[in-house]
């Protein structure tokens, strides 16, 4: 039995996969937006995300590379072209695989299964020996950052983080104990002309879970309403 979270905005088709999936003994939570699966994925993680890209309040490429940058969670996509530029695009993008509309229930399960087969294998396979921060690296508190060797360790744990996650937490480290307005950091860390605030909250709200605190009760990250975000020493 597998959680699958499922992206689509279109009720009926929404209410027809959420049959199918349960009928194969998958437990679906869904979402019709974008921004709200990302928050969602980040809340209580899925095992597996089914992504229609035609979505109210983000493209769902966009939607995609987000996921990317805070979970390696495994993703189908439904998609209505099956060009190949789409397909290289939506691959390119972080898709694990793909469905070309329409496609049948059976399909749709046939295909989820596999990409949790995959994903399964992958968890299984032994990993590289645990590492330990070098000398150099930023500390905050128990939090050690190991900027060459872009590892960082909470209380000489590892923790499993994205690129994007790593480059946040980096950030605000080097500026520990200091309030970064939110602008200041998207533009910083992302370097792209327009990113929507929503997009820090829920790599603020990744990176929470994976330090082990909740927004309510920080132990290092803090979030100054109305002024920024800071990193700081747990006292």
């Amino acid at each position: 039995m597998a959680s699958v979270l499922l992206v689509e905005d279109d009720p009926v088709i929404r209410a027809r996969l959420i049959d199918v999936l349960s009928r194969h003994d998958h437990v679906v939570r869904s979402s019709p937006y974008g921004f709200e699966a990302l928050r969602e994925v980040t809340r209580q993680p899925p095992d597996a995300v089914v992504l229609d890209l035609g979505l109210p309040d983000l493209d769902g490429v966009d939607v995609l590379r987000m996921l990317r940058s805070i979970s390696q969670v495994p993703v189908l996509v439904a998609t209505a072209r099956d060009d190949e530029a789409e397909i290289i695009r939506l691959l390119n993008a972080g898709a694990d695989d793909y469905l070309v509309k329409p496609f049948s229930g059976g399909q749709l399960a046939a295909r989820l299964g596999a990409v949790l087969r995959r994903s399964a294998a992958a968890a299984e396979r032994p990993g590289a020996l645990e590492a330990e921060p070098r000398d150099g690296a930023i500390r905050v508190g128990g939090l050690a950052i190991d900027r060459q060797a872009r590892s960082a360790f909470l209380d000489g744990s590892e923790l499993r983080l994205t690129r994007r996650e790593f480059d946040l937490l980096t950030y605000l480290a080097e500026r520990a104990d200091r309030v970064v307005p939110r602008r200041r950091v998207l533009a910083d860390v992302w370097r792209q002309s327009y990113v929507e605030e929503q997009t820090l909250d829920v790599h603020v709200s990744s990176l929470r879970r994976k330090l082990g605190e909740r927004a309510s009760r920080p132990r290092y990250l803090h979030t100054v309403r109305g002024v920024g975000i800071k990193l700081v020493t747990p006292r």
